[in-house]
């Protein structure tokens, strides 16, 4: 499987990536690829630039130099269709930024339905299939307050799939919730790997991350400073600092 990924051409090109806000350099001249069905996790310590070159990937904050292309398209491009690029590219946040006053159901409709216009019934149809994927069948009607935050986070990954992304990016997915729920999502996310899905992940899950990654890129001061195969990663990884950072966190 490794192999049948290595020999696809990459689908997220970055390239000399620079992010500045302000007089913080957030990115200082990120470079890396991501081949197509690849699960790629960046690791590092909080304020090395993780989340920021998630937003940069999905167009959400614009980069100062240098370029990233998803399937070809330069996300730079002035005259981009920010539409059409997170058509391609689901991201899942921290929060999961369900509307309070929508059930289950009608949050993960909302943006096919009233954004892309697309038929509803067709779009519920698939909504319910991925409630059924994400295991919530039986939540279609609760409103977010009446879930889990495992739960809620399963069904912001659903509205996210409703777009029928080509990637899905998922930034610290686990990081606000207990214990018990952290499984529920790894393990949804972990199917979507399964299957085939390019996935990019900013985790602090290193056992997931070493379980369900092909590639694992270490990240300090806005820098990648070690990228490797994720079996030999976490074993034999060879700059002092991600030893360091391993250390503290395994």
């Amino acid at each position: 499987m490794a192999m049948d990924k290595a020999l696809k051409e990459p689908q997220v090109v970055i390239t000399d990536v620079h992010k500045s806000f302000g007089t913080v350099q957030v990115l200082k001249g990120v470079s890396m690829s991501v081949r197509k069905s690849e699960v790629v996790c960046i690791i590092g310590p909080s304020g090395s630039g993780k989340s920021t070159l998630l937003r940069c990937i999905n167009a959400l904050v614009p980069i100062d130099k240098g370029s990233i292309k998803v399937d070809g398209i330069e996300v730079n491009d002035p005259k981009l269709d920010e539409l059409a690029l997170r058509r391609r590219v689901g991201i899942v946040f921290q929060s999961y930024n369900l509307f309070p006053h929508r059930t289950a159901l009608q949050n993960i409709m909302m943006a096919p339905v009233h954004v892309l216009r697309q038929d509803k019934a067709e779009v519920e149809a698939r909504a319910r299939k991925l409630l059924a994927k994400v295991r919530l069948s039986e939540k279609a009607d609760s409103y977010p307050g009446e879930l889990s935050g495992g739960q809620q986070q399963r069904v912001a990954i659903a509205r996210s799939l409703c777009m029928m992304p080509d990637v899905m990016m998922f930034d610290e997915v686990t990081a606000a919730l207990d214990p018990e729920t952290v499984k529920e999502v790894l393990n949804t996310i972990r199917e979507l790997a399964a299957e085939g899905m390019t996935c990019i992940l900013v985790t602090h899950e290193m056992g997931f991350a070493r379980e369900v990654a092909d590639t694992v890129h270490f990240t300090d001061h806005g820098r990648i400073v070690e990228s490797g195969d994720a079996k030999a990663f976490f074993t034999s990884a060879s700059d002092p600092r991600t030893r360091e950072f391993l250390t503290q966190v395994l």
